[in-house]
C-alpha cells in the first residue's frame, strides 16, 4: 500500500454556534489542511498520482473557503464550522473530485485540519 500526502493552507473567519466562550464571537484562523491517498496500483512510470494534480484538487476545494465567513457557506449554515465539520467537508468533496477524475484506482485515507500550530482535527472516512 502506498500513502502520498500534500498540505495547503487557507485562511477564514467562523464563529461556533452554541458555543460558551470567546469562540462564539467572530474570529479568525490560518487553517492548514493535510490530506493522504491511498492505493495500491502504480501507473505505467510508478507513480499512485501526480502530486501535483493532488494540490490541484485540493487547491479548488479550499479556493472556496479562503477568505470567507464560513458560517457564510451553505454547508456550514447547517452544520457548525468546527474544526471537526471542516475535515469532513473537505473529505466529501475530495472524494467527489477522486470520482470525477476516474481514480478508483486511489481512496481519501484522511483529512487532516489544523485550527492552530497546537490545535488539529484528523477525519478518516
Amino acid at each position: 500500500m502506498f500513502v502520498l500526502t500534500i498540505e495547503e493552507y487557507f485562511s477564514s473567519a467562523h464563529q461556533l454556534r452554541g458555543y460558551r466562550g470567546k469562540c462564539e464571537n467572530l474570529h479568525g484562523h490560518n487553517w492548514k489542511v493535510v490530506i493522504s491517498v491511498k492505493g495500491e496500483k502504480l501507473n505505467e512510470i510508478g507513480l499512485l498520482i501526480d502530486f501535483g494534480d493532488l494540490k490541484t484538487f485540493l487547491k479548488t476545494i479550499i479556493s472556496k473557503l479562503d477568505h470567507t465567513n464560513l458560517n457564510d457557506i451553505p454547508y456550514f449554515s447547517i452544520h457548525n464550522p468546527s474544526s471537526e465539520h471542516i475535515a469532513k467537508y473537505i473529505a466529501e468533496q475530495f472524494i467527489a473530485k477522486i470520482a470525477e477524475q476516474n481514480l478508483a484506482h486511489i481512496s481519501l485515507d484522511s483529512v487532516t485540519v489544523w485550527e492552530s500550530a497546537t490545535a488539529r482535527c484528523t477525519y478518516y472516512p
